[in-house]
Protein backbone atom coordinates (compact mmCIF):
# COMPACT_ATOMS: atom_id res chain seq x y z
CA UNK A 1 0.00 0.00 0.00
CA UNK A 2 2.88 2.36 0.79
CA UNK A 3 4.28 1.91 -2.73
CA UNK A 4 0.94 2.72 -4.33
CA UNK A 5 0.63 5.93 -2.31
CA UNK A 6 4.15 7.03 -3.29
CA UNK A 7 3.47 6.21 -6.98
CA UNK A 8 0.19 8.17 -6.95
CA UNK A 9 1.87 11.08 -5.13
CA UNK A 10 4.72 11.12 -7.65
CA UNK A 11 2.23 11.04 -10.56
CA UNK A 12 0.19 13.92 -9.14
CA UNK A 13 3.34 15.98 -8.55
CA UNK A 14 4.57 15.36 -12.12
CA UNK A 15 1.17 16.28 -13.57
CA UNK A 16 1.19 19.51 -11.55
CA UNK A 17 4.76 20.28 -12.57
CA UNK A 18 4.47 19.53 -16.30
CA UNK A 19 0.81 20.32 -16.95
CA UNK A 20 0.37 23.40 -14.75
CA UNK A 21 3.56 24.98 -13.41
CA UNK A 22 5.75 24.62 -16.53
CA UNK A 23 3.12 25.95 -19.01
CA UNK A 24 2.37 28.88 -16.69
CA UNK A 25 6.09 29.67 -16.41
CA UNK A 26 6.50 29.63 -20.20
CA UNK A 27 3.38 31.79 -20.58
CA UNK A 28 4.80 34.27 -18.05
CA UNK A 29 8.14 34.46 -19.87
CA UNK A 30 6.33 34.97 -23.19
CA UNK A 31 4.58 38.02 -21.75
CA UNK A 32 8.00 39.72 -21.57
CA UNK A 33 8.64 39.14 -25.30
CA UNK A 34 7.67 41.58 -28.06
CA UNK A 35 3.98 41.26 -28.90
CA UNK A 36 3.56 39.21 -25.70
CA UNK A 37 4.66 35.94 -27.32
CA UNK A 38 2.16 36.10 -30.17
CA UNK A 39 4.85 36.36 -32.85
CA UNK A 40 6.23 39.25 -34.83
CA UNK A 41 3.41 40.36 -37.09
CA UNK A 42 3.76 42.44 -40.24
CA UNK A 43 0.99 44.95 -40.89
CA UNK A 44 0.08 46.97 -43.96
CA UNK A 45 -2.41 49.81 -43.48
CA UNK A 46 -3.32 48.47 -40.03
CA UNK A 47 -4.10 44.96 -41.32
CA UNK A 48 -1.89 42.01 -40.31
CA UNK A 49 -0.57 40.37 -43.48
CA UNK A 50 1.64 37.71 -41.87
CA UNK A 51 4.31 36.76 -39.40
CA UNK A 52 7.89 37.77 -40.14
CA UNK A 53 9.39 34.55 -38.73
CA UNK A 54 7.16 32.14 -40.71
CA UNK A 55 7.64 31.55 -44.42
CA UNK A 56 4.67 32.23 -46.66
CA UNK A 57 3.82 31.30 -50.21
CA UNK A 58 4.46 33.86 -52.91
CA UNK A 59 4.14 32.47 -56.43
CA UNK A 60 3.07 35.45 -58.53
CA UNK A 61 5.67 36.87 -60.93
CA UNK A 62 5.43 40.31 -59.29
CA UNK A 63 6.74 39.01 -55.95
CA UNK A 64 9.98 37.59 -54.62
CA UNK A 65 9.60 33.87 -54.10
CA UNK A 66 10.78 32.29 -50.90
CA UNK A 67 12.20 28.90 -50.18
CA UNK A 68 9.94 25.97 -51.19
CA UNK A 69 8.00 24.27 -48.40
CA UNK A 70 7.52 20.54 -47.96
CA UNK A 71 4.38 21.28 -45.90
CA UNK A 72 2.90 23.92 -48.23
CA UNK A 73 3.66 26.67 -45.68
CA UNK A 74 1.32 25.16 -43.09
CA UNK A 75 2.61 26.49 -39.76
CA UNK A 76 0.55 23.99 -37.77
CA UNK A 77 2.23 21.11 -39.60
CA UNK A 78 5.83 22.30 -39.70
CA UNK A 79 8.27 19.72 -41.03
CA UNK A 80 10.43 18.38 -43.81
CA UNK A 81 9.75 15.76 -46.44
CA UNK A 82 12.26 13.40 -44.77
CA UNK A 83 13.51 12.35 -48.19
CA UNK A 84 17.26 11.98 -48.54
CA UNK A 85 19.33 13.76 -51.17
CA UNK A 86 19.49 10.61 -53.31
CA UNK A 87 15.80 9.71 -53.06
CA UNK A 88 14.32 9.52 -56.60
CA UNK A 89 11.10 11.30 -55.54
CA UNK A 90 13.10 14.08 -53.91
CA UNK A 91 15.25 14.48 -57.02
CA UNK A 92 12.10 14.69 -59.18
CA UNK A 93 10.73 17.43 -56.90
CA UNK A 94 13.97 19.42 -57.09
CA UNK A 95 14.16 18.99 -60.88
CA UNK A 96 10.55 20.18 -61.24
CA UNK A 97 11.34 23.24 -59.10
CA UNK A 98 14.43 24.02 -61.20
CA UNK A 99 12.44 23.72 -64.42
CA UNK A 100 9.65 25.95 -63.08
CA UNK A 101 12.14 28.52 -61.78
CA UNK A 102 14.01 28.74 -65.08
CA UNK A 103 10.72 28.98 -67.01
CA UNK A 104 9.70 32.04 -64.97
CA UNK A 105 13.23 33.48 -64.79
CA UNK A 106 14.63 32.93 -68.31
CA UNK A 107 17.64 35.17 -67.72
CA UNK A 108 18.89 32.76 -65.04
CA UNK A 109 20.85 29.63 -65.90
CA UNK A 110 20.21 26.37 -64.07
CA UNK A 111 23.65 26.47 -62.45
CA UNK A 112 23.07 30.03 -61.15
CA UNK A 113 20.09 29.09 -58.96
CA UNK A 114 21.01 29.04 -55.24
CA UNK A 115 20.09 25.73 -53.65
CA UNK A 116 17.60 27.29 -51.22
CA UNK A 117 15.42 28.34 -54.14
CA UNK A 118 14.75 24.71 -55.13
CA UNK A 119 15.13 22.75 -51.87
CA UNK A 120 12.73 22.88 -48.94
CA UNK A 121 14.01 23.77 -45.49
CA UNK A 122 13.85 21.39 -42.53
CA UNK A 123 10.92 23.26 -41.00
CA UNK A 124 9.19 23.98 -44.31
CA UNK A 125 8.64 27.52 -43.04
CA UNK A 126 11.93 29.33 -43.66
CA UNK A 127 11.07 33.04 -44.01
CA UNK A 128 14.44 34.09 -45.48
CA UNK A 129 16.48 33.56 -48.62
CA UNK A 130 20.02 34.57 -49.52
CA UNK A 131 20.79 37.87 -51.18
CA UNK A 132 21.75 35.90 -54.31
CA UNK A 133 18.36 34.18 -54.25
CA UNK A 134 16.69 37.59 -54.26
CA UNK A 135 18.94 39.14 -56.92
CA UNK A 136 18.27 36.43 -59.51
CA UNK A 137 14.55 37.26 -59.33
CA UNK A 138 14.92 40.98 -60.04
CA UNK A 139 14.50 40.78 -63.83
CA UNK A 140 11.21 38.84 -63.53
CA UNK A 141 9.78 41.22 -60.94
CA UNK A 142 10.88 44.37 -62.81
CA UNK A 143 9.16 43.09 -65.95
CA UNK A 144 5.98 42.05 -64.09
CA UNK A 145 5.72 45.42 -62.30
CA UNK A 146 7.06 47.51 -65.15
CA UNK A 147 9.62 49.29 -62.95
CA UNK A 148 13.38 49.67 -63.12
CA UNK A 149 15.52 46.83 -61.85
CA UNK A 150 17.70 49.33 -59.98
CA UNK A 151 14.79 50.26 -57.68
CA UNK A 152 14.24 46.60 -56.82
CA UNK A 153 17.96 46.02 -56.27
CA UNK A 154 18.02 49.00 -53.89
CA UNK A 155 15.22 47.39 -51.87
CA UNK A 156 17.30 44.23 -51.56
CA UNK A 157 20.30 46.20 -50.28
CA UNK A 158 18.17 48.25 -47.85
CA UNK A 159 16.43 45.22 -46.33
CA UNK A 160 19.28 42.72 -46.11
CA UNK A 161 19.78 41.30 -42.63
CA UNK A 162 23.25 41.60 -41.19
CA UNK A 163 25.36 38.63 -40.17
CA UNK A 164 24.94 37.27 -36.65
CA UNK A 165 27.44 39.19 -34.50
CA UNK A 166 28.82 40.58 -37.76
CA UNK A 167 30.53 37.28 -38.52
CA UNK A 168 28.27 34.20 -38.56
CA UNK A 169 26.00 32.95 -41.32
CA UNK A 170 25.21 34.26 -44.78
CA UNK A 171 23.52 37.59 -45.42
CA UNK A 172 19.82 37.00 -45.87
CA UNK A 173 16.57 38.77 -46.56
CA UNK A 174 13.06 38.24 -45.22
CA UNK A 175 10.64 37.57 -48.08
CA UNK A 176 7.48 38.91 -46.41
CA UNK A 177 9.14 42.16 -45.38
CA UNK A 178 10.73 42.56 -48.82
CA UNK A 179 7.44 41.93 -50.63
CA UNK A 180 5.52 44.40 -48.47
CA UNK A 181 8.15 47.04 -49.29
CA UNK A 182 7.93 46.08 -52.96
CA UNK A 183 4.17 46.71 -52.87
CA UNK A 184 4.78 50.14 -51.31
CA UNK A 185 7.25 50.93 -54.08
CA UNK A 186 4.72 50.32 -56.85
CA UNK A 187 1.64 51.92 -55.36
Amino acid sequence: MKKIISIVTFTVLMVLLFAVIYPLAIFGIAQLAPNKGKGETVSVNGKVVGYSKIGQKFDQDKYFWGRPSAVDYNASGSGASNKGATNPDYLKDVEARITAFVAKNPTVGRNEIPSEMVTASASGLDPDISIEGAKIQVARIAKARNIGADKIENLIVEHSAELLAGVFGPKKINILLLNTELDKLTR
